[in-house]
């Protein structure tokens, strides 16, 4: 992760992985593939979250290495 900046649920998918390349891992863990999707760049982690049943608070705590 680059010099310790979290992740936040308003961040997009696209920003996202140019933070930290190995959240993708765990997105897809959990169904988001979205990484790779057109709309990274447009999608927000909490936006996403929700359309695939995901709590977003719960994936941010994780995505910044809690638990």
């Amino acid at each position: 992760m680059k010099k310790n900046k979290k992740i936040t649920k308003d961040m997009t998918f696209a920003e996202i992985m140019e933070l930290n390349r190995e959240a993708g891992k765990k997105l897809a863990e959990r169904g988001l593939f979205c990484g790779g999707c057109p709309m990274a760049a447009f999608e927000t982690l909490e936006n996403g979250a929700r359309a695939h049943g995901v709590d977003a608070d719960k994936l941010v705590k994780e995505l910044n290495g809690g638990k």
